[in-house]
């Protein structure tokens, strides 16, 4: 008997993105709403208290809160999306299909990151007028982003993928959001830190992510933003591999 030739990864890839589009087609406004309202809540406060430290603690309260609006939709949306799925055994119809558990990953992903990159341009262009900070915005500025929700959504999937119920990773997902934002220079400058948060965030991804995104959106770009892209890739590979792996997937199959 003739069997079907599995489709191509690229095609699984597409055909998986597209229904994970089509999953949001109701509810993308009321996300894009959240993770934009969020930072620009956050910076008119933090502005109250940096405005009189220079331009420099602005520019870290901008560019802390975008990366910030980056975790929104990824860290939470992924996780959540994942519980889902986990939950009401979306993971099972999927492995039934002839498809691999890398390109649901990244179309989950793709979808995330496409649906989050109206509310990090907004946070950006509202908040350098709120903030009166001139943007030079380098189009190295879309491979960040793509390394940086890679990197982020990895936790979210992780979180996911170990946690035992939705108030659970929904508790995490909010913790590690927070405790990213609070270690390392994301939101202020490193000279207005302890020394022990400035090494405990070399520890976490989003501090390279908002370094990144500090040199890519008012510049220089120096040295240290190759290392930020190589960091956030380290990342994301760590982070898929231990999901892939963690990912029940056709127990009884061979097959990936």
């Amino acid at each position: 008997m003739q069997t079907r030739k599995r489709p191509s990864f690229l095609t699984q890839y597409f055909d998986l993105f597209l229904i994970e589009l089509t999953n949001w087609r109701w509810a993308w406004q009321s996300m894009i709403t959240i993770s934009i309202i969020v930072p620009l809540m956050s910076m008119g406060g933090l502005w109250i208290f940096a405005r009189d430290n220079g331009e420099q603690a602005l520019i870290y309260v901008l560019t802390g809160n975008v990366t910030l609006a980056v975790m929104f939709g990824t860290i939470d949306k992924v996780q959540s999306h994942f519980m889902f799925m986990k939950i009401q055994g979306s993971f099972d119809f999927f492995a039934t299909l002839p498809i691999r558990k890398l390109a649901l990953l990244l179309a989950v992903v793709s979808a995330f990151f496409l649906l989050n990159l109206p509310a990090i341009f907004i946070n950006l262009i509202l908040g350098s007028w709120l903030l009166d900070i001139q943007l030079k915005l380098h189009p190295l500025i879309l491979i960040v982003l793509i390394l940086s929700t890679i990197a982020l959504s990895g936790i979210g999937a992780l979180i996911a993928s170990y946690a035992r119920h939705p108030a659970e990773s929904g508790t995490l997902s909010t913790l590690i959001t927070f405790l990213f934002l609070g270690l390392g220079p994301v939101l202020f400058p490193p000279d207005q830190l302890p020394s022990i948060l400035i090494n405990l965030g070399k520890l976490s991804p989003a501090t390279y992510a908002a370094s990144a995104l500090r040199q890519t959106t008012v510049g220089p770009i120096t040295g240290q933003f190759w290392l930020d892209l190589i960091i956030l890739s380290v990342w994301g590979a760590i982070l898929f591999i231990l999901v892939e792996k963690k990912m029940e997937w056709r127990e009884n199959n061979s097959q990936p």
